[in-house]
C-alpha cells in the first residue's frame, strides 16, 4: 500500500510539472513571435510610407505619419494569427529623420503570489529608425 500511495505521488507531481512547464512555454513562446512581428511589421511600414516624392525633390528620406499607421495595423493584424484582443500604443513619429515608437499589449497578466501578490503585463515596446545606406 506504502508504494501505490509513492505512485500516485510521483505521476501527480509529473503532472503539475509538466503543466507548469507548458504554461511557461506557452509564455515565452508568444512574447518571442509578438516581438519579432512587432519588429518585421514596423520595418515594412516604414518602407511602404516613405514620401518618394520628397526623396526625388530634395533627396531627403521622410515618411508620412498617416500611411504608417494604416500599414502598421493592417500588416500587424493579418499577421497576428492569434483570436485574443492585443492593444497598440504609438508613443511617437517622428516624420524626418523617420523614427517611431511603438508598444503591443497582447493582453496576458501573470500573477505571481509571494508574500504580497504581484500583476503584472507583458509587452513589447519597440523605436525603430530607419536607414539606408543612400
Amino acid at each position: 500500500m506504502k508504494e501505490s500511495f509513492w505512485g500516485i505521488f510521483v505521476i501527480i507531481l509529473g503532472v503539475v510539472g509538466l503543466s507548469f512547464i507548458s504554461v511557461i512555454q506557452s509564455i515565452t513562446t508568444t512574447n518571442e513571435n509578438n516581438y519579432y512581428l512587432l519588429k518585421e511589421v514596423s520595418q515594412a511600414s516604414m518602407f511602404d510610407s516613405l514620401d518618394l516624392g520628397e526623396y526625388r525633390r530634395t533627396g531627403k528620406i521622410k515618411i508620412i505619419e498617416e500611411k504608417f499607421i494604416e500599414n502598421f495595423l493592417r500588416r500587424f493584424s493579418e499577421s497576428y494569427g492569434r483570436t485574443g484582443t492585443f492593444t497598440v500604443e504609438i508613443y511617437d513619429i517622428i516624420e524626418e529623420p523617420p523614427k517611431v515608437s511603438l508598444l503591443v499589449n497582447e493582453g496576458q497578466t501573470l500573477k505571481v503570489y509571494d508574500y504580497n501578490a504581484v500583476d503584472f503585463d507583458i509587452g513589447n515596446r519597440i523605436d525603430a529608425i530607419l536607414e539606408t545606406k543612400y
